[in-house]
């Protein structure tokens, strides 16, 4: 890892950066980005529910707590061969990594062994494999890793002073116990955290540099933008300022350069012109795929057109594909 990345940061550093002339911050942003990234190539990835609602944890945001009236059908862990199926179309339409995603508050022994296979059979395909199932302890971290999982997703959300606004049936720390977890067991790591939900500026520089101060920097950072759910305690939130919005996406590209930023939920939200903004501020990797877990997100066509305006292309895949022999043993 360069020096670059190792360093650590100051609250104050990082309020200083943020606060910057939009011109200035946006100059550096994407001169850091050029040090590390094509900046033509954006990576694709593509997320599946793989168990939907009935979450025991309070998230104020999300449609699958069971805490919250939203009208989601809670769901039991959808079948392996699904899962497969889902994945090789989106290898085929151009994604590189496979997100999967279960509302739970932490997996149990008896989902392990289907985890397990979903991973196999995804890595087997030759694309990079990603997961977000709530909290893990150690041993799940090495089992999962041990399957070939290359990524555990699992989001800071906010800093931790505005956490407690958000969420209350697990704490800061929890998740944190989580990364080092994943971390421990050799994984890599995605973490990132959804803006829009009453934080302040300071809070977005807090948790950034929580994120980037970790012993190592997670190599992708989710930048969501909060989809108010009818029925969440945050239904009627206040949108975030688009600018404001992007000014977070840059700081994130400074503070951690050689991760993957990625432009993720609110997607649907924003015009070509603020996602513009955001790929020249240093996102470099978005979600393909008409939905996000349970959210709207823009279908592959708008996508296509958006990367033919802008010159963008997708990034290649960095995994090799396995024997075909190996695919059919799964």
């Amino acid at each position: 890892m360069s020096e670059t990345a190792a360093k650590t940061w100051s609250r104050e550093e990082a309020e200083a950066i943020y606060h910057l002339p939009f011109n200035d911050l946006i100059f550096q942003a994407q001169t850091v980005h050029r040090q590390h990234f094509d900046p033509n190539r954006v990576q694709k990835s593509q997320l599946l529910s793989i168990k939907t609602g009935g979450c025991p944890e309070d998230c104020g945001y999300c449609s699958q707590s069971a805490h919250h009236k939203t009208g989601l059908t809670a769901s039991k862990l959808i079948e392996v061969e699904r899962v497969l199926a889902e994945a090789r179309r989106a290898r085929d339409a151009g994604s590189t990594r496979y997100c999967m995603g279960a509302a739970w508050r932490n997996p149990k022994p008896r989902d392990m062994p289907a985890l397990v296979a979903m991973i196999e059979g995804v890595k087997a395909m030759g694309m990079e494999t990603c997961m977000t199932l709530g909290m893990l302890t150690p041993e799940q971290a090495l089992e999962l890793k041990g399957a070939g999982l290359d990524y555990y997703n699992h989001n800071l959300d906010t800093s931790e002073r505005h956490y407690s606004e958000i969420i209350t049936t697990r704490t800061y720390a929890d998740r944190l116990d989580t990364l080092a977890n994943v971390r421990d067991a050799g994984m890599k790591i995605c973490s990132g955290g959804i803006l829009g939900m009453g934080e302040k500026a300071q809070d977005r520089i807090d948790m950034l540099v929580t994120l980037a101060n970790l012993p190592e920097p997670p190599e992708s950072v989710p930048i969501n933008m909060l989809i108010p759910i009818e029925g969440t305690p945050l239904e009627n939130a206040e949108p975030i300022d688009p600018l404001e919005f992007v000014r977070t996406i840059a700081l994130a590209r400074i503070m951690m350069p050689q991760s993957h930023v990625r432009l993720s939920a609110g997607r649907t939200e924003m015009s070509d012109e603020t996602q513009a903004l955001c790929f020249l501020a240093g996102a470099n990797s978005i979600f393909s795929g008409d939905t996000l877990l349970t959210a709207d997100n823009p279908e592959d066509d708008a996508d296509t057109v958006l990367f033919r305006k802008l010159g963008l292309q997708p990034e290649a895949a960095q995994v090799q594909e396995e024997p075909v022999s190996n695919v059919a043993a799964e």
